[in-house]
């Protein structure tokens, strides 16, 4: 969720005005943060996870599922329970999202680096999910579910019904009243239509099952209707043959995710640790596949990503690359073209000091960077080094899409909500965080690729296993650097239907570092060559090569060590107890497990599901019918029934 200020938004034709002076007033805030807090020393490891739900209303007479568009009330029923100052005794919160059936959850209080203190992941996050409950109708469930199947399918797939009109996002298959209500959503929707120049169009290819025909054309879409001007993109070629296609950002906006935001000692060590992590997010992605359908359809991909993308790409068409740029446009930006959307993998490294990236930077950040001059410029005489620098230069290529009238005049040396606009609508896989101006908070680092599990333990799981990595790679100052083109790569193989088991990944095999006590003890924890100097880092440039998922999590005897093996041998050096180890070996487990195929992902299990079911006809239809069985037997395996009944089962053995 991004920034919520309360105010009067401008619609894009007043705000795009604005845009160059809350760009420049954001730089000034981000230099008054980043003046009083880069020398902070000695934060305490802190991490906490964002668990997002959809709230499902079950008509059993009917046998259908709905999304249930009563956000606002669930949470004023659980902000009486904040009020009596319950949900801090039970170490839990909530928060609004973008979809109104949508909610959003974290604990209370950060968890420590201790690994103790991952005993108590599970159990928050089913603390949250039964409050959560508590505070439903009786025929209301809260999900973790990534993308739902029937999100802007024909009839009713909303409690209650709205039709698919409006003036915020003109969809051919969303209402509005989908969207959160706070002036920040309805606005984020219409601006970027409006900035962008038309609808969003995002096409997922259709899983061409035996019944689908080819060339596919989705029967659904009303290719006549013209109740806004818009609506003429579909047939004017933004809907593709062989494709589910998409019009609006509450497709990509209303999916659920897993998130994780590390605080780290120092800046630093911030920025070490967000490279780090960088090259692991498509694994990541890919491991944590669980959106195999969209629109009604089952789709020839697994993960969201690029939904998301799609559905907040604001670029013009000369930002993409569509059109030649007129001869009197004029840009503060390194280039006219923007090779990605605002919502996608990072563009580039962060840690100079690293004597990796430092001694060999041209080649890991390998990739065209777009930067806006103007602001680099600034930074650099502000005194931001050349790295930092174009990270936020590259950032503030955006525009601002939504600025509230009242918030125009701040002050920068105590505000950041300029800094914040931009900030927090570049979304990628990773987001490096500096402290908020006059708290205590820290320099942070947000991971953001995973989807949202169907269980509790699942999302512990991999948030357990995330947050041991990092302090492997603090605790043996890991190297994971690959070249950002060989991420980018990895991100688009992460969407590929089962690539945990069909497809390979681009990673490092030695990452271990000269002069490590750890790199010495090779067949232990690490089979690499030594490249902890500049001259080495050079020289080494080729030790990465393309793995399985299974080989990139469990290792293999000739290649690369593992990142479990790696996290196991972590666990040892800081003398666990046994009673902890055993429980977060389970954890391990399970993340073991789905990297070697035993257990199926999400995106497998739903899609053999659906594919399985009695009503399928083999079109790549998901129907009412068949949603309503798979809601019902997903609440079975959140409820802890049905894991051990079939092969099938995601989560058996557990």
């Amino acid at each position: 969720m991004g920034l919520l200020s309360l105010g009067t938004p401008l619609p894009w034709d007043q705000a795009k005005q604005y845009a160059d002076y809350v760009r420049t007033q954001g730089i000034e805030q981000l230099i008054h943060i980043y003046n009083n807090t880069k020398g902070k020393h000695g934060d305490v490891l802190l991490w906490g996870d964002e668990v997002e739900y959809m709230v499902i209303t079950l008509d059993d007479a009917e046998k259908k599922a709905r999304l249930s568009l009563r956000q606002a009330e669930i949470l004023a029923d659980l902000a009486k329970l904040e009020e009596q100052g319950l949900l801090k005794e039970a170490d839990v919160t909530f928060h609004p999202e973008y979809g109104r059936y949508m909610l959003e959850s974290t604990p209370a209080l950060p968890y420590t680096g201790n690994p103790v203190d991952l005993l108590n992941v599970q159990r928050n996050m089913a603390k949250r999910r039964q409050i959560a409950k508590e505070h439903l109708r009786k025929n209301e469930i809260p999900l973790t579910i990534t993308s739902s199947p029937i999100l802007g399918t024909p009839g009713q797939f909303t409690e209650p019904y709205y039709p698919p009109t409006g003036p915020a996002s003109r969809s051919l298959f969303l209402p509005d009243e989908l969207i959160n209500p706070h002036a920040r959503f309805p606005t984020l929707t219409a601006n970027i239509r409006r900035r962008r120049g038309s609808k969003v169009a995002i096409n997922v290819p259709i899983f061409f099952d035996k019944n689908v025909p080819k060339p596919f054309i989705d029967p659904t879409i009303n290719f006549d209707r013209d109740l806004y001007p818009e609506d003429a993109n579909a047939r004017d070629g933004a809907a593709l043959p062989d494709h589910i296609y998409m019009d609006s950002m509450g497709f990509g906006m209303g999916c659920s995710c897993l998130q994780l935001t590390f605080q780290a000692t120092n800046i630093n060590e911030a920025r070490n640790l967000y490279d780090q992590l960088v090259p692991i997010s498509p694994i990541l992605l890919a491991l944590t596949a669980a959106s195999p359908a969209y629109r009604g359809y089952l789709s020839d991909q697994d993960t969201r990503w690029n939904v998301i993308a799609g559905s907040v790409d604001d670029r013009t068409e000369v930002e993409r690359g569509l059109k030649p740029p007129p001869p009197d446009l004029k840009t503060d930006n390194s280039d006219f073209v923007i090779p990605k959307s605002r919502y996608d993998s990072i563009d580039s490294y962060l840690a100079i000091n690293d004597p990796v990236l430092r001694g060999a930077e041209s080649h890991y950040n390998d990739s065209k960077l777009v930067v806006n001059n103007k602001v680099l410029a600034r930074l650099h005489e502000a005194g931001f080094d050349e790295l930092l620098a174009k990270h936020f230069a590259h950032l503030f290529i955006r525009d601002p899409i939504v600025i509230f009238k009242e918030l125009l005049k701040q002050d920068n040396e105590k505000d950041s909500d300029h800094f914040e606009n931009i900030q927090s609508t570049n979304w990628q896989t990773m987001r490096f965080k500096p402290p908020p101006p006059g708290s205590s908070i820290g320099w942070r680092v947000e991971f953001r690729p995973m989807e949202v599990q169907f269980t509790d333990f699942e999302n512990a799981s991999f948030s357990i296993f995330i947050v041991l990595v990092t302090r492997a790679i603090l605790s043996y100052n890991l190297n994971f650097y690959l070249p950002i083109s060989k991420v980018d790569e990895n991100m688009k193989v992460a969407h590929h239907r089962n690539a945990i088991l069909e497809e390979k990944f681009w990673f490092r095999t030695n990452v271990f570092r000269e002069g490590d006590e750890h790199s010495a003890n090779g067949d232990a924890v690490g089979n690499g060559q030594a490249n902890g100097s500049a001259s080495a880092a050079a020289a080494n440039h080729g030790n990465y090569e393309q793995l399985s998922i299974d080989e990139i999590i469990n290792g293999s005897p000739t290649g690369f060590v593992g990142l479990i093996p790696i996290v196991r041998q972590y666990l040892q050096n800081v003398n666990v107890d046994t009673e902890t180890l055993c429980t977060l070996e389970k954890h391990l487990s399970l993340v073991s497990k789905r990297a070697s195929g035993e257990l199926k992902s999400n995106a497998t299990w739903i899609r053999e599901f659906v594919r399985s079911h009695p009503a399928y006809k083999f079109d790549s239809v998901v129907s009412p019918e068949i949603h309503y069985d798979l809601v019902k037997a997903i609440e079975k395996l959140t409820n802890g029934e049905g894991w051990n009944t079939d092969g099938a089962s995601i989560l058996k053995g557990f």
